[in-house]
């Protein structure tokens, strides 16, 4: 199936580069636009591995002018956003930043579609399990609440979770998003700009929540790339990774794989799986710990241990439910958490060596 002319804004990042790896042959044009943000790309120079069809722009989403003469020369059919500043923490003390990129930056795109005098067909918004914060938690008596966020108070006291209840995955069908920190609000604000935009101008809005993101690719640079990296260099360097809370903190490990077959199969979904909400991840929630475990011991580093901190603004438990994306997608999960943790780190070892 020919999918016309594609632009991937953030294009040159870890998603971007799976997906132009698999996609990029099947359009007439594959076009990235992308900073090279020294955060992520080292020296600012463009990943080795992309796709050699990928027309490379280097420039700034947030930029009328970069996108206005990007628009002069493709009207593409498809666009895929990824484009995003994506530190949780980072985004506590950097907010304008956050909402520089993830708000002005979609505002900037959906305003030069319209200086251009034209629509694309699809947009495809990468979005995040942030949106949600917390989610729901199921008490005792089966009663579901949505608890907020855990207070500074709280997390000092070592209350990690709330009083007898537990989380119930998140769905993108029945929880409402409650976001509690800065870069899960720029989320949902980018979601409710394109749905808003799009359901005016008649633009498909797919919008993909992702799980916790990882494998081949990830930015070995970025502190703020997420923890599996950096589990992997640590126990790489035969250290104890530290774990956070109790260790018992959840979350939904998604081998990047999963989420690029995702994002493909929403390109090539017929029009009634064009324009839903959907959640990306395994359906399986695990505990920071039991990834901490299966890198350490791929690595025969010494077992993770508990040292009490805690980072303000994180949720304690975050997964989802996935029965409505298995539903309209040709599409499930294929990688468990100890077969992708080992191929990182077979990707890892083979980066080190390289560079």
């Amino acid at each position: 199936m020919d999918i016309g002319t594609v632009l991937v804004t953030g294009g040159a990042g870890f998603i971007g580069t799976a997906l132009a790896s698999k996609l990029a042959g099947r359009a007439d044009r594959w076009v990235v636009l992308d900073s090279l943000h020294p955060q992520v790309h080292k020296d600012s120079l463009p990943p080795s591995n992309l796709h050699d069809r990928a027309e490379l722009v280097v420039g700034d989403v947030t930029d009328g002018a970069v996108w206005d003469s990007l628009l002069s020369d493709i009207r593409p059919e498809v666009v895929i956003h990824l484009a995003a500043e994506t530190g949780t923490a980072q985004s506590l003390d950097e907010a304008s930043r956050h909402s520089r990129v993830n708000v002005v930056g979609t505002t900037e795109m959906i305003d030069a579609f319209g200086r251009a005098g034209h629509l694309p067909a699809h947009v495809l918004l990468s979005s995040s399990r942030a949106v949600y914060g917390e989610g729901d938690w199921k008490r005792a008596d089966g009663s579901t609440f949505q608890p907020g966020q855990r207070s500074h108070a709280q997390l000092e006291a070592s209350q990690w979770d709330f009083e007898d209840s537990t989380p119930v995955p998140s769905s993108a069908k029945s929880t409402v998003p409650a976001p509690t920190s800065v870069y899960g609000a720029t989320k949902l604000a980018q979601e409710n700009i394109l749905s808003a935009w799009g359901g005016s101008r008649g633009v498909d809005i797919t919008k993909l929540r992702l799980q916790n993101v990882y494998g081949p690719g990830q930015s070995l640079i970025n502190s703020y790339t997420g923890i599996v990296s950096l589990f992997s260099q640590w126990a790489r360097d035969g250290l104890s990774i530290p774990l956070y809370e109790d260790g018992l903190i959840g979350r939904d490990f998604v081998y990047i794989e999963d989420v690029a077959d995702a994002f493909v199969a929403a390109i090539l979904a017929g029009p009634d799986a064009r324009r839903p909400t959907l959640d990306i991840g395994t359906g399986v929630a695990h505990t920071i710990a039991d990834m901490a475990i299966a890198i350490a011991n791929y690595y025969g580093a010494p077992a993770p241990v508990v040292n009490g901190k805690y980072r303000d603004g994180d949720v304690r438990a975050a997964s989802c439910d996935i029965s409505l994306t298995l539903d309209l997608l040709d599409w499930s999960p294929q990688w468990s958490l100890d077969r992708g943790a080992a191929a990182l780190q077979k990707w890892i070892a083979a980066e080190l060596t390289r560079a």
